[in-house]
């Protein structure tokens, strides 16, 4: 699968979405990290809407959503034997994807919480209102995931499945907003949920630093080996 190649940007919670779901999976394609500001003609070509994630496959099939990219990993090229997750953990990824709670919490969160989060992160550009009352119409979805986990430890249940993947690098982006804010907020098992998630190995390498991809410069794939000091290497270069 290494012809395969993945555009993507490191900061982007749907971009993050995508890594998520391609480490998760057996697919390891090239990582070519990209420039918002400077985007390639390699990806515009290939994907006309001109965001990140863009996933090319090797029979010039192009994805380029990252929920489409979550769940083509996860069906079409599963992992079960990988670092992250046990085989049970597996398979309960494996058994909600595509079960309603699972579509209702994405939906609710890509079409509801993500247009107040932008408007609460830039509030400045949105004088309409202030800040505050911005962060007080996207923590209803903080609320509804404050219900949700005093029941499991993840959304769905008691280990992590595609809802919490999908949506946790959004509530991070909350959360980065006003973090002294985040801390002391009324809601501790989002806080102690999203604590789990982002210090996890899985979120660890889905972060590695990838250097800037230009036409001229090598490719790295996606995937990493783990050395004995827990320190994350590029498997290989292209």
């Amino acid at each position: 699968m290494n012809s395969a190649i993945l555009y993507s940007f490191r900061r982007c919670p749907y971009a993050m979405r995508a890594r998520i779901g391609l480490h998760l999976s057996q697919l390891n394609p090239v990582v070519r990290e990209i420039e918002l500001k400077n985007k390639p003609a390699e990806m515009i070509a290939i994907s006309a809407k001109g965001t990140v994630p863009v996933l090319e496959l090797s029979n010039t099939q192009v994805i380029s959503e990252s929920l489409d990219i979550m769940r083509f990993a996860l069906t079409e090229h599963p992992a079960t034997d990988n670092h992250y997750l046990t085989t049970t953990e597996y398979q309960t990824l494996q058994y909600w994807l595509d079960k309603s709670m699972t579509e209702s919490l994405i939906n609710a969160n890509d079409n509801q919480f993500k247009p107040w989060l932008d408007k609460y992160k830039y509030a400045d550009r949105f004088p309409e209102y202030s800040q505050l009352w911005y962060r007080q119409q996207a923590e209803r979805f903080i609320q509804t995931l404050e219900d949700q986990l005093q029941q499991h430890n993840y959304l769905c249940t008691n280990s992590s499945t595609l809802a919490d993947f999908a949506i946790f690098p959004f509530i991070r982006q909350f959360a980065n907003v006003e973090p002294m804010w985040f801390n002391t907020m009324p809601y501790p098992n989002v806080c102690a949920w999203l604590a789990r998630l982002m210090n996890s190995p899985l979120f660890n390498v889905t972060m590695y630093k990838y250097p800037l991809w230009l036409p001229q410069k090598t490719m790295i794939q996606l995937k990493h080996s783990i050395l004995d000091d827990g320190q994350v290497i590029p498997l290989c270069k292209n």
